[in-house]
């Protein structure tokens, strides 16, 4: 069992910064690759970033690509995710999971466990 918990989120003006962290709790838990996915209201929720086990490979979704940076640090089970150059479409809840594995993963249904969620708000 593996338990996340985010912070980081709040209100933020068009074009600055946040850190999303999600502290995990649990056995193994430098063996799951993990995962950050967003739901806007409205909408389905979709995936944001994704990083191995060892944080050595990360991969984005476009929408967010060279504006987001996802890391981990498995001696304090933290995960991060660096968002820059922020914008009103990043408005959303942002969740922090843990996949199938130790590899990437991009699909929400594979998430093996999830957070609560953080808001995140962007203001024009």
């Amino acid at each position: 069992q593996v338990r996340l918990v985010e912070s980081g989120g709040g209100l933020v003006q068009a074009g600055g910064s946040l850190r999303l962290s999600c502290a995990g709790s649990g056995r193994s838990f430098d063996l799951y690759g993990m995962g950050w996915f967003r739901q806007a209201p409205g909408k389905e929720r979709e995936f944001v970033a994704t990083i191995n086990w060892s944080g050595h490979i990360t991969d984005y979704a476009d929408s967010v690509k060279g504006r987001f940076t996802m890391s981990r640090e498995n001696a304090k089970n933290l995960v991060f995710l660096q968002m820059n150059s922020l914008k009103p479409e990043d408005t959303a809840v942002y969740y922090c999971a843990a996949g199938p594995g130790s590899h990437l993963y991009y699909r929400e249904s594979e998430s093996a466990y999830w957070g609560q969620g953080t808001q995140v708000t962007v203001s024009s």
